[in-house]
């Protein structure tokens, strides 16, 4: 009788431990921990590549936010991410957004660089200074084969 209760107590803590484990990493993955009030702006960017929804917001190398969605604009083929930004966080309007990458080919997020306007971003507005992805796989194609053109226009001078 008493190893039943003993077995009823371990196998009920084990289960509260993985159903911990599962909200947890849910609460993660939708980027719902951030804590407190937070507000929501927009920054446009030409290339937005490997940048997806949940991806953090950095300024100083600390997050302050995550990434809460990212649109085609059909006006001029532009990326528009829509960023939630903690409330306790005031940008001011010079303020700009880059894309980075974590190491080499690691995950991407958005770095914020705090301007020196008098004035703030509110709640939709949207950052104007904006510096895209870098495009690794361009880039080393454009060094591989850009070596290839020069030297085939030293050997053939026209």
């Amino acid at each position: 009788m008493k190893n039943t209760k003993l077995e009823l107590s371990v196998g009920l803590f084990v289960v509260l431990g993985i159903a911990a484990i599962i909200y947890l990493t849910i609460q993660v993955g939708t980027g719902s921990m951030l804590s407190g009030d937070t507000y929501l702006i927009e920054s446009r960017f030409a290339n937005a590549g490997g940048l997806h929804s949940g991806s953090t917001v950095l300024l100083a190398g600390v997050t302050v936010g995550r990434v809460e969605g990212i649109r085609m604009e059909s006006s001029d083929y532009s990326a528009i991410v829509t960023l939630r930004i903690l409330s306790a966080l005031r940008l001011p309007t010079d303020s700009m957004a880059s894309i980075k990458t974590t190491g080499l080919i690691g995950d991407k997020f958005v770095s914020l660089s705090p301007g020196a306007d008098d004035t703030y971003l509110e709640s939709g507005s949207r950052i104007t200074l904006t510096e895209s992805a870098v495009d690794l796989e361009s880039l080393i194609g454009k060094m591989a084969f850009g070596s290839v053109e020069k030297e085939k226009a030293q050997q053939d001078p026209k």
